[in-house]
Parts: structure tokens; C-alpha cells; sequence
């Protein structure tokens, strides 16, 4: 074995963290008798030699190795190596995305997938191995990497039969939809194929996944009943316990959906099936060990079946846009007795919400249904769902508060590093505006150290937070101006801000006056704004506010410039400080400048030709900015819409705040092209900002607020806009 790796020239080739000399220390690892030596060389293989998916020239030298590895019975964890072989030989390339630095590493990539694929027959010989991890393995390896699909196709047809492994079983089932997907002209043959492992007469396991390739790759083939055929599965493959000596009561027929939930979480908490004690489990210490680790624990854990969380991913992610069978799926399953089974549709309703808009108060209302279980991991990722939400977690505003009631010491969150933070469930009855947040945030106020969001929380309360005013002037003016400043008043000034609590002038200015240089950029800036939000009651700042227009530094003086109008509206003093930070050099002090001379409006009109200017910047963002404020400025939307409207074509980010513009100027005077617009947003069921593989923690109340704008802007109202 490992016949001419010692001639290899390793010490010339580099991996992730520097000279590949240890590559043949890994590779012989990988063939150790021992399994932690194996374990430490598999993670080494993909932590240096295969980093996040790289391909260097070591990793090439080690494909024939690799190869060797897979085909030796005496080999342990073979499997593992064919799917390190998948992963290093499998990867996509669309070269229209590559830029001109990523060229020789795209090089690489297609050598590796040409050398895996020309080995890749020795994979139909392993679906039949005696090693079931191997077999596991080997079918995702085939349809990933062999050239011959239908070969591939007709291999995995034959095998299912005299497979007597399950999950091997659910692998080919998944390689055939993995066919189908790679090569579209396989995709009817696949199809027929998965619709007939669907019907009747096939074990559940195998039936469900079937359906959820079928939702991969031939969509229109699913039953037109899948919700309740699925639903029907799921209860085969998680039967509800049966009673006997110690076995859980029987639900009470009057109950509602939420005692149920408890009754059952209760019964599984006391009867030991929870989570193994500390001293049961031992931390691994390396990636692939916690892999393994949370796979095993699946598994010990007496789950039934612990692959069906990700057949119903797969499911879902085929199901798509069909919205109402998906949320239809995800009630059922926030039903079920099986918490692990819970807590992935908690997961799944989560990446539903976010990615597609529909009618989710029901499925909501269960999630909200699950803070009252006494598992903390369920409640807990409930928490965090209904979190994200904002306006839509209303159906779960009772749950929550009794949740936030009843658990104090979760309503601030301390880290091991930076500043605490409010829980879960206080944030999501905060931003719901219910006033039930109230108490939750006077405590987290009144620790030594203040939630670093609790400014923005009060935000969202508006009116409900005034009786916190008191405690926020107070913690403001014991605040030390010393280099730790901005972090102890910030999250103050902004619930101040969030309140227009204009009784706060006295404790604002302290702040303004005493800035440290220390970060004393932001904490004026936080400062200035508050005295803007009150408007002329903080008359008194305005001698303050002329002094810092002539500050150096074009953020300080566009902002002392907006409070400074919003205080007593002295144009005159204002427009030469706004039109010279128009010059700025950052496009964010810029912004800033524009958006300050559109609140200006006609009186701001000498600076039209300013701001024309600017429609043709490269910056989309200052363009769009530019257009809001020349509109303002001139009162005429012939030149600012089409900016705007491009701008809303070519840069789907810049949508709220164009739909807030023609919510409060009225889309009747921008024209039909912008009804068009805004209709086909309203009539779109994706979420403007839904990205693949990544999302921001605002990204749903930012499309509510797109929706309410939209809807807005063409019922002809005017005003500030709506949030959720």
C-alpha cells in the first residue's frame, strides 16, 4: 500500500496552513488500525489538504492514494474516504462566475473532477461491498462523478432490492434524484421510477423518500394530496407512544394543542428519554468528530428514525413556492410527539418565512405553542424563530409574554465575550409593541451593564415603552465619559431617540459636550440624533448645535445640521453646511448630506443642479438618494422616477426604500410604470431579499415593510410609512 508516496515531491506543494509534507502522515492515518488516529487524519485531510472545498496540488497528488484506501477491505471507516473522494472530485464550476485570480484555482478543480471521474467505475463495485458505510457512500459517489448517468441509473435500479440496509436504501433513491437533477435527459426515466417507490405497497421510509426526490426533480409528478400522503407517513415512522407501566396519559380529549405539547414533553423529561447527562457524552475534539458525535446521538437517542429531518429538508426544498402545502406540512409536524421533530420544523418554518410570503398565523401560533414545553432546546429555538419575525409573531403575542413572565432569568442574554444582549422571547414581545415587554426591559435597564440592544427593542415598543423614559435618563446622566462612552450610552440614546422624550435635553447635552475623543465621532452622532427626534422642545441645544456646524468632519456637521433644523428650522445656517457635505468623501456622509436636503424640500431647491449631478453616480445606493431628495427639493418626479425605477429593477436592496418614497409622495404622480412595479412586488410570493445559503436577522421585517409601502403608495395614502 501507498506504493511511490514517498517519491512524491510534498514538501514543494503547499495546503491551507503551509507545506503539504504532512499529507503522507495523513494518509497513513487514514489507513490506521487505531480510530482516533483515523478520525484525526480524516479532519486533518479536510481542515489543511480539502479547506472549505479548495483543491491544491497535494490534494490532486492524493487522489490515486485516496483510491487505493476506498478499494481495501481491510480498511476501516471506508466510507468516509469515498466521500471525501466525492467531495474533492464533485464540485461544480460555472466559469462565467470566475474572475481572472480565481482562474488557476479553477484549474485545479477540473483536474481533480477529471481524476476522480476516471476512477470513479471502482464506486459500482462498492455498492454491493460488505462494509454498509461503504455502501452508504458509494451511490452519491456514482451519480456525483461517473460519466455514464444511465449506466449510473440502471445500477442503483438493480441494487434496491437485495439492499438490506435502510438508510443505504434511502441513499440510492437519493442518487437516482440526484441523476435526474445533473442530467435532465434521465429525468422522466427517474421519475417513473420515483413514483412508483411512492405508491403503496413500499416500506414508509422509502415511500417518503421517494416524494421528496420526486419534489427535487420532477415536481408536477408529486401526488396532488402529497400534504396528507407525507402526513400519513410521518405518523407510520413516529407512532405516538403507547401507553403501558410508566408510559405517558393519554392526551385529555378537552385539551388544546399547547397542554398536549406539555403533557407529552413532561412525560419524556421525567421519564429520562431527554438529553444524555454530562458525564454520558465525551466533547470530541476534532470537526469530524462532532459530526459523528451529533449523528450518534440521533441515533442512541432511540429517535426512530433520525434520517427523516433530512428527507423532509429535501422535501421542502423541493416543494418551493407551493407555500400552503409546505406551511400544511410544517403544522403537522409542530404536532407531533416527537420534539426532535418539532425542533426541525421550527428550523424549516423559519427558512420558510423568510424566503416566501403567505399566511402563516396558524403555523405561527404552533410555534408559539412550543415556549410552553419544558424541553429548553424546543423552547428555545421557538423563541428564536418568533424572534425574526417581528409584526407575524402576533399570533404568538399571549405565548410569549406568559414565556417572559415566567422565566426572568432569560430575559438578558450574557456572553462569554462582548455585550449582553436581551433574550429570545423579550426581543420578539418588544418588537411586537407589546407592552407586556415593558418590565422584562425596565430590568435589563437597571443591570450594571446594558443590553447593547435594548435601545432597538424600545424602538419597536413606540408608545408602550414611555414608562421607561424615567430609568433611561437617569442611567444616562450616571454615564462615565471616558473611552467606554459610546458603548455604556448608546443603547440609552437610542431608546431616547425611539421615545422623542424631549425632557432628556439635560442628560443629551451632557453627553454631547463631554464626547471623549475616543470613539466621540459616534457618541455625538447618537447624541445629535436624539435632539433632532425631539424637535423644537430641545430649543435650548440649538447655540450647541451652530457651534458643531463648523466642526471638521462632514459626518458631525451634516448631523448637527439636521438636528440643528429640526430644532428651530433655520435654513440659512443649515444649507451651506449640507450642500458642502454633498462633496464629502465617503458615499455613506454623502448619503447623509442628501438625505438631510430632502427633508429641507423646496427650501433645499438651489441645490437641484447638485443633485442632478448625482443621478449619474456609479454608487446605486447615492443615486437612489439623490433622485428621494431632488424630488423633494424640485417637487417633480419626471427626473427622479426613472432613476428610480432602474434602480429598483437592477438592485432588488434599494426596494424599500423606493417603495417608502412613493408611499409618502403618492404613486399618482410617478406614473403607471411605477403601479407596474409596485403590483408585480405585491404579486410576487418570493421575498425580495431571499438569498440561497444565507440570510440577515432583519430580512423578513424588511419585506413586510416593502409589502406595506407597496400597498401603500397605491392606495394614494401619505405619511410616514407602516412597520411590522
Amino acid at each position: 500500500m501507498f506504493a511511490g508516496i514517498d517519491e512524491v515531491d510534498w514538501t514543494s506543494m503547499e495546503h491551507a496552513y503551509g507545506p503539504a509534507d504532512d499529507v503522507p502522515t495523513m494518509l497513513r492515518g487514514l489507513a490506521s488500525a487505531d480510530p482516533v488516529e483515523r478520525e484525526v487524519a480524516l479532519d486533518g485531510m479536510y481542515g489543511a489538504v480539502h479547506h472549505q472545498g479548495d483543491v491544491y496540488a497535494c490534494t490532486l497528488a492524493c487522489i490515486p492514494f485516496l483510491f487505493e484506501l476506498a478499494v481495501d477491505p481491510g480498511i476501516a471507516d471506508r466510507g468516509s474516504i469515498v466521500e471525501l473522494l466525492t467531495s474533492i472530485g464533485g464540485i461544480d464550476l460555472d466559469e462565467d462566475d470566475l474572475d481572472e485570480e480565481e482562474i488557476e484555482g479553477a484549474a485545479n478543480y477540473a483536474m481533480a473532477a477529471a481524476a476522480v471521474a476516471a476512477g470513479s467505475g471502482v464506486f459500482c463495485e462498492l455498492m454491493a461491498d460488505e462494509d454498509p458505510g461503504v455502501r452508504l457512500a458509494a451511490p452519491l459517489a456514482l451519480a456525483a462523478l461517473h460519466s455514464h448517468p444511465a449506466r449510473v441509473l440502471a445500477l442503483l435500479r438493480e441494487r434496491l432490492p437485495v439492499e438490506p440496509a435502510e438508510e443505504v436504501r434511502l441513499a440510492l433513491v437519493e442518487a437516482a434524484g440526484r441523476v435526474a437533477l445533473r442530467h435532465r435527459g434521465l429525468a422522466g426515466q427517474a421519475a417513473d421510477w420515483l413514483t412508483r417507490l411512492a405508491g403503496e405497497g413500499f416500506p414508509p421510509g422509502l415511500r417518503l423518500a421517494a416524494l421528496a426526490q420526486l419534489a427535487r426533480c420532477a415536481p408536477d409528478a408529486l401526488p396532488g394530496d402529497v400534504v396528507r400522503v407525507v402526513t400519513g407517513l410521518l405518523r407510520q415512522l413516529h407512532p405516538a407512544p403507547r401507553r403501558r407501566s410508566g408510559a405517558a396519559p393519554e392526551a385529555d380529549a378537552q385539551a388544546g394543542p399547547a397542554e398536549a405539547v406539555v403533557a407529552v414533553d413532561a412525560h419524556a423529561e421525567a421519564s429520562g428519554t431527554g438529553e444524555p447527562t454530562g458525564e454520558e457524552r465525551t466533547a470530541p475534539v476534532t470537526m469530524v468528530g462532532q459530526l459523528r458525535a451529533l449523528s450518534d446521538e440521533e441515533t442512541a437517542s432511540g429517535r426512530t428514525a433520525p434520517w427523516t429531518a433530512d428527507l423532509l429538508r429535501t422535501l421542502h426544498v423541493g416543494l418551493d413556492d407551493r407555500v400552503a402545502e409546505r406551511t400544511a406540512l410544517l403544522t403537522h409536524q409542530l404536532r407531533s410527539p416527537d420534539h426532535r421533530q418539532r425542533i426541525d420544523a421550527l428550523r424549516m418554518s423559519s427558512g420558510l418565512i423568510r424566503a416566501w410570503r403567505g399566511s402563516y398565523e396558524e403555523l405561527v401560533r404552533l410555534v408559539g405553542e412550543q415556549l410552553a414545553t419544558p424541553e429548553p432546546r424546543l423552547a428555545e429555538a421557538a423563541a428564536h424563530v418568533l424572534e425574526e419575525l417581528f409584526g407575524l409573531a402576533a399570533p404568538a403575542a399571549d405565548a410569549l409574554a406568559a414565556r417572559v413572565a415566567a422565566d426572568p432569568g432569560a430575559w438578558v442574554q450574557d456572553w462569554p465575550s462582548g455585550p449582553p444582549g436581551l433574550g429570545s422571547a423579550v426581543k420578539a414581545l418588544a418588537r411586537l409593541g407589546d407592552a407586556r415587554a415593558v418590565p422584562a426591559l425596565a430590568a435589563a435597564l437597571e443591570r450594571p451593564e446594558v443590553p447593547h440592544d435594548v435601545g432597538s427593542a424600545i424602538d419597536h415598543m413606540g408608545a408602550a415603552a414611555v414608562p421607561l423614559t424615567a430609568v433611561l435618563r437617569r442611567r444616562l446622566g450616571e454615564v462615565r465619559l471616558d473611552e467606554r462612552a459610546y458603548d455604556r450610552a448608546g443603547p440609552l440614546l437610542a431608546g431616547l431617540t425611539a421615545l422623542r422624550a424631549d425632557e432628556a435635553v439635560p442628560e443629551v447635552l451632557r453627553v454631547l459636550r463631554g464626547a471623549p475623543d475616543h470613539r466621540g465621532g459616534w457618541l455625538r452622532t447618537a447624541a445629535l440624533r436624539a435632539l433632532a427626534s425631539f424637535g423644537p422642545a430641545a430649543h435650548t441645544a440649538a447655540p450647541e448645535l451652530r457651534t458643531l456646524l463648523h466642526r471638521p468632519g462632514a459626518a458631525s456637521a451634516t448631523e448637527a445640521a439636521q438636528a440643528l433644523w429640526a430644532v428651530d428650522g433655520d435654513a440659512d445656517a443649515v444649507l451651506p453646511v449640507l450642500i458642502e457635505g454633498l462633496q464629502a468623501e465617503r458615499d455613506h456622509e454623502r448619503r447623509s448630506a442628501l438625505n438631510a436636503l430632502g427633508g429641507l424640500g423646496p427650501r433645499a431647491a438651489v441645490t437641484a443642479p447638485r443633485l442632478r449631478a448625482l443621478l449619474r453616480h456609479e454608487e446605486p445606493w447615492l443615486r437612489v438618494d439623490a433622485a428621494i431628495a431632488l424630488w423633494d427639493v424640485s417637487g417633480r418626479a419626471a427626473e427622479s422616477v426613472p432613476v428610480l425605477l432602474t434602480a429598483w429593477e437592477q438592485n432588488r436592496h434599494v426596494r424599500v426604500r423606493v417603495a417608502e418614497c412613493l408611499a409618502r409622495k403618492g404613486v399618482a404622480g410617478a406614473g403607471s410604470d411605477a403601479a407596474h412595479a409596485l403590483r408585480a412586488e405585491l404579486a410576487s410570493v418570493r421575498r425580495h431579499n431571499a438569498m440561497d445559503g444565507g440570510f440577515g436577522s432583519h430580512d423578513t421585517y424588511d419585506d413586510e415593510r416593502l409589502l406595506a409601502f407597496c400597498r401603500q403608495a397605491l392606495q394614494g395614502k401619505t405619511g410616514k410609512g407602516p412597520t411590522t
